[in-house]
């Protein structure tokens, strides 16, 4: 097996055990970004210099012994992770030459380990897309079928890992933009409990919903990765003093007795929605016996909001976009058009019109329009009090089941350009991971099977407030039992 191949628990092994170096290991994955990167796409910049140093670096930590979980294993960063003195874009022209001075607590937390960090992920502009067509520096494929796309908005983290373009990457989600591009690319991901990683050095969509999450190749991976980058943070105000369990421990305690006990719920609104593909929901009944059969016991249960999870999110984000993105204005930093010393005004126009693309500015326009006097009432107060509504939907729905069981997309990865002039259909790719975003519960999609054309399909589960130790032991049980770990796309 190639070393490219490896997940972050075996390689770690095989660091600890002087089998393998951590040079040996990030060469092995930086030529392969050189092999496959340019038909995938999922990378926006390379760092095969610093890579290299974190790599040598890890090794002489290694030999002393003092080394941490993820010391010298390759990890990605999505490209909206601030990292000092290596360009964040966020795949847009607005930030393209942007350099921070500081790095994001999770970078900071993973430096500390002695991670490497192969480079910069592509994404939808802003992480404002399902498709990763909306990144302004090119768009990425689909390892499994090239002429697809991957997901978004975290698309080149979900690509990278498929193709083993590094060991694990993180992503970051706020309706879906982990999970969904996990379900296409065929990888486990995790958006933790809102709060559960800060956010500090996230360039923010929408602060109330945004949360940064692994992106791996199995289960026990996902598990290694939440455990290094969550924690309380004095620098994120949402951050609550949280205590961070052993994931790992508590996914494999009892393990004989596999989900013995355990409440699966079957919401009627996510297993009878029309627009989803036939050979998803199969793929997800399947899976769903698969749980019965490892001792789980399902429970019908309603979630009567979900039908307005669509719209009151539509609502919330754009109008939290449209807050947070007014700082791009041509002054403080980015991009700035000043020719012809028009006034500041026309600056403004000229920078954010040439700086943002077409998506980016869609949202911002709706969100501006529900937050303009006269309309506040209508779109955005009316739309947290859906919000509130669906948050009770799941609390009531905690109380007769342990997690609650879906498809994570509703097809499975469609054709580049097929929904690039289409935002509704993008939109509602959505349908089945926004709710938790708005709920600020843990979602999970992990990887139950293949369409007739060897697509991967997504199972997604979702759990109570800081409880994603649950949901990692029921995806590390089925991921044993479904036998899918191992598949590979062929580049």
């Amino acid at each position: 097996m190639p070393l490219y191949e490896l997940g972050l628990a075996e390689a770690a092994l095989r660091l600890k055990n002087r089998e393998i170096s951590s040079r040996e290991l990030t060469e092995s994955v930086l030529e392969r970004v050189e092999s496959v990167e340019p038909k995938v796409g999922a990378y926006i910049s390379v760092d095969k210099e610093g890579a290299l140093a974190a790599a040598d670096a890890a090794d002489a930590r290694l030999a002393k012994d003092e080394g941490a979980p993820l010391t010298g294993l390759p990890i990605a960063l999505k490209d909206l992770l601030c990292t000092k003195g290596v360009k964040t874009t966020c795949a847009s022209r607005m930030l393209e030459n942007f350099v921070p001075t500081y790095d994001a607590t999770v970078v900071s937390l993973l430096k500390e380990q002695g991670a490497v960090f192969p480079g910069k992920l592509n994404m939808d502009e802003f992480a404002m897309g399902s498709t990763t067509e909306h990144s302004a520096l090119g768009s990425t494929k689909n390892p499994w079928d090239l002429t697809r796309f991957p997901g978004g908005s975290s698309g080149g983290s979900a690509a990278s890992v498929a193709a083993d373009l590094c060991l694990a990457s993180l992503g970051s989600d706020t309706g879906g933009s982990i999970r969904q591009p996990a379900s296409h690319c065929g990888v486990v991901g995790l958006k933790p409990t809102y709060g559960r990683v800060s956010r500090y050095g996230l360039v923010a969509f929408a602060s109330s919903l945004d949360q940064i999450g692994p992106m791996t190749k199995n289960v026990e991976d996902c598990a290694l990765l939440l455990s290094a980058i969550s924690g309380h943070d004095p620098k994120d105000s949402t951050s609550p003093p949280q205590d961070v369990p052993d994931f790992l421990s508590l996914m494999k305690e009892n393990e004989a007795e596999g989900l013995k006990g355990l409440r699966v719920g079957i919401p009627k609104e996510y297993w009878s929605t029309d627009g989803v593909d036939p050979e998803v929901m199969a793929a997800v009944s399947r899976a769903k016996e698969t749980l019965e059969s490892l001792g789980a016991t399902c429970v019908d249960l309603s979630l009567p909001h979900s039908k307005y999870a669509v719209a009151a999110y539509y609502v919330i984000a754009p109008s939290e976009a449209s807050s947070n993105l007014a700082r791009f204005d041509g002054v403080r930093y980015g991009m700035s058009e000043r020719e012809g010393g028009e006034s500041l005004l026309e600056m403004y126009k000229k920078t954010r019109s040439k700086g943002f693309g077409s998506e980016v500015k869609r949202r911002i326009i709706i969100g501006t329009y529900a937050l303009s006097s006269g309309y506040y009432d209508a779109y955005y107060k009316k739309a947290s009090q859906v919000r509130t509504l669906i948050m009770e939907d799941f609390k009531k729905a905690f109380e007769s089941c342990d997690v609650i069981l879906s498809p994570a997309a509703p097809t499975p990865a469609g054709k580049i350009g097929e929904v690039a002039d289409d935002p509704l259909t993008m939109y509602l790719s959505d349908i089945f991971t926004l709710s938790a975003n708005l709920a600020g519960i843990p979602g999970m999609s992990v990887p139950c099977g293949f369409t007739s054309g060897g697509l991967p399909v997504g199972l997604q589960l979702l759990g109570r407030h800081f409880d994603e130790a649950t949901l990692l032991k029921v995806g590390w049980h089925f991921e044993k039992a479904a036998g899918l770990t191992g598949q590979r796309p062929t580049l």
